[in-house]
């Protein structure tokens, strides 16, 4: 029959219309700002730089490498190594970043720094909501707006943090157990 498709589009809009006035399930409308769906785990939307402990630079985990410099596809990521070593959560001193800025305007959240980090510094959040009145001031992420502690990382991502955190456990327990070995062996 000429026209059943047309018909069969019209029943499934009359139903999902009078559908929602019986069923919460089937209201696909969400009043934003007032009501909010929750963001999935696996959203990512900018970078930021984790740091463990309650001081942000003492606990940053970024030692400067500048690899996520290098590989940004839109060169987005600006980083300046320091002139002064600081020891990290193993306890050997390495260098750490004097300036880390990120031009949000320009970054694609492609996530390419987050893969390419051997030291799990820097990480992509959910927050999308970040408009601003002011032009150009606020595009420009220093490390100090960068930086989020440890615990914001595990509420957003608890299943990825979760195999980071058990990795680094890992990694500083191989190197007690190789600090001990050696105290023992002079």
């Amino acid at each position: 029959m000429l026209g059943d498709g047309i018909l069969k589009g019209m029943a499934e809009t009359a139903r999902n219309f009078f559908g929602s006035y019986v069923s919460k399930d089937r209201l696909t409308t969400v009043e934003y700002p007032e009501q909010r769906i929750p963001t999935a785990e696996n959203a990512r939307v900018f970078p930021f730089l984790l740091y463990d402990g309650a001081d942000w630079e003492a606990g940053m985990r970024c030692v400067a490498c500048q690899i996520c410099e290098k590989e940004c596809p839109p060169r987005c990521i600006t980083i300046e190594k320091s002139k002064d070593k600081k020891p990290d959560f193993v306890g050997k001193s390495q260098f750490y970043p004097a300036v880390f800025d990120i031009d949000v305007s320009v970054c694609m959240s492609c996530q390419i720094c987050v893969e390419v980090c051997p030291f799990d510094a820097i990480r992509m959040d959910n927050e999308f909501e970040l408009s601003t009145t002011d032009r150009f001031g606020g595009l420009l992420w220093t490390k100090e707006k960068l930086a989020r502690p440890n615990e914001h990382y595990l509420a957003i991502h608890p299943t990825e943090a979760a195999e980071v955190e058990a990795r680094r456990a890992e990694e500083k327990a191989q190197a007690e157990a190789k600090k001990q070995q050696a105290a023992v062996t002079q």
